[in-house]
């Protein structure tokens, strides 16, 4: 009785000390392994690629000026703009996107587009072809 006694208080206690022991172990091997990879990273950080590719630039002032303006009563799949989350009043002056038609200020329009080159609503991209003045728009 009394063994089993002994068991019972004795094996958790030691249970949690190899699992504290065995963590405490990861945790060191994982500070001086990112230790050992930061000086390593930075005595040859000309000789590494960079793990991010390169963003997609948006468009330029002139692709921009190239792409069509309504008034806000002329806008087919609604009046809000979805980069600043207002309505579009029918007086204003609205920039559509090509391809999808959805519609926005015109500020919030340049503000994205010269950032990001796909529409802020259905994502699709404003392909190099709309402002290519040298191709035929008419394929027939």
């Amino acid at each position: 009785m009394l063994f089993g006694v002994f068991l019972a208080l004795f094996l958790p206690c030691v249970g949690m000390s190899v699992v504290f022991v065995v963590y405490m172990c990861f945790l060191c091997y994982a500070t001086t392994t990112t230790r050992q990879q930061q000086s390593n990273t930075s005595s040859s950080s000309n000789h590494q690629e960079p793990t991010k590719g390169v963003k997609e630039k948006g468009l330029s002032s002139t692709q921009l000026d190239k792409l069509p303006k309504v008034s806000g009563q002329e806008l087919v799949l609604g009046n809000d703009c979805a980069v600043c989350l207002d309505v579009i009043e029918s007086e204003q002056v609205a920039r559509i996107v090509p391809g999808c038609n959805h519609g926005f200020h015109v500020e919030c329009a340049d503000t994205w587009l010269s950032k990001h080159p796909v529409c802020p609503v259905c994502r699709n991209s404003l392909e190099t072809q709309l402002f290519d003045t040298t191709a035929e728009t008419n394929p027939c």
